[in-house]
């Protein structure tokens, strides 16, 4: 019996955390509480961008990356919105361009000048109406440029073009209940969501039709999280029956039984996980942990495989991630995490060592 059969060659075993010194961090940013399960954060190579609480309306802080230490008091803030806002996310095809949903049932896209706010910015770009009740998810598509996705509390799914503000689609009737997640495809030509009604669905939103459907994806009544696989397999974060937190690895072509299934433990926070296309690693952050646990996704059985967790003192309270082209690759990094907790945003690298 050969040594190789026992221990899984993989490039990510031992990849490793380390959170930045207090003087690289982001200090004295009161984040908001609101109770949506959304990252809050939002960050691309040149901008961070926080939801943070408000007083009158919803409003997000957009620092450029270099600006660390102590962020003043009266540092402007992004406030169009007459809501809390709930998600936010920047446009992968041009860094000065985030969205915003809020509570006030409106989308609105902003540009932020090239070096960062030097006062309050009230007036978007554009601002899409069209959603009856709060805006929770907000989605940009990964391919076509000016194309975004947002889904509301009233279970309708809407598609933009945001150059000219009109709906390209509306998908009602799919969703019987609250729209959990949604993610694209990697080539945008799909997207899948899990809904409180625990079914997981892939959409195909030009026909507006459900491709494929897996009821009853995770047993348990908590919120789950599902998110697009490179090669098109989907994976799925949940809750048992017994409300012990689980991961998923699922075919489209057949959802009868997941390709691979794992507990974790009994904690009550939603798992957020993030997922890095050219390593294959999915990251997998709980809402009020204070780790990361991070996984292989194999092409061989058992298809998920545990890497490492790395653990801090204290819990997040959401998290933001880098897009692979703001790394700093000369130093292997291949993944960087923006922690948010309490008063202050901590950057975290993952690094695979030298041999």
């Amino acid at each position: 019996m050969s040594f190789r059969k026992v221990v899984r060659q993989s490039k990510f075993r031992h990849v490793f955390g380390t959170p930045l010194r207090a003087e690289q961090c982001y200090e004295d940013i009161r984040v908001s509480r609101v109770t949506w399960d959304s990252t809050f954060c939002a960050v691309n190579p040149s901008f961070l961008a926080i939801i943070v609480e408000a007083s009158g309306g919803g409003a997000f802080l957009v620092l450029p990356l270099h600006k660390t230490g102590r962020i003043d008091k009266s540092y402007p803030t992004v406030c169009g919105h007459t809501g809390p806002v709930l998600d936010i996310d920047w446009c992968p095809h041009n860094d000065q361009i985030i969205a915003s949903g809020s509570e006030d049932c409106t989308v609105m896209v902003w540009e932020i000048p090239e070096n960062g706010l030097s006062q309050p910015l009230t007036e978007p770009l554009v601002i899409l109406e069209g959603h009856s009740k709060r805006v929770g998810i907000i989605s940009w598509h990964p391919t076509a440029r000016n194309v975004l996705l947002s889904a509301g509390c009233d279970n309708v799914v809407l598609i933009w073009n945001v150059g000219t503000g009109e709906e390209l689609y509306r998908l009602e009737g799919l969703h019987p209940d609250l729209i959990y997640s949604v993610s694209w495809s990697r080539n945008g030509d799909r997207f899948c969501t899990a809904c409180k009604d625990k079914a997981v669905r892939v959409i195909d939103p030009r026909r507006g039709i459900v491709v494929a459907e897996k009821e009853r994806a995770h047993e348990g009544a908590r919120p789950m999280r599902a998110i697009f696989l490179a090669d098109g397999k989907i994976f799925t974060t949940g809750f048992s029956r017994m409300s012990e937190r689980q991961l998923a690895l699922w075919d489209t072509e057949n959802l009868e039984e997941p390709m691979g299934l794992q507990e974790l433990d009994s904690s009550n926070g939603a798992l957020l996980p993030f997922y890095d296309p050219d390593t294959n690693v999915v990251y997998v952050c709980g809402k009020g942990d204070s780790s990361i646990r991070y996984f292989e996704v194999t092409e061989e059985p058992p298809y998920i495989h545990f890497l490492n967790t790395f653990t801090s003192k204290e819990p997040q309270r959401g998290m933001g991630w880098m897009p692979k082209r703001g790394l700093d690759v000369s130093k292997c990094e291949i993944a960087r995490f923006y922690k948010l907790h309490e008063r202050k945003c901590e950057p975290i690298i993952m690094t695979v060592p030298r041999k």
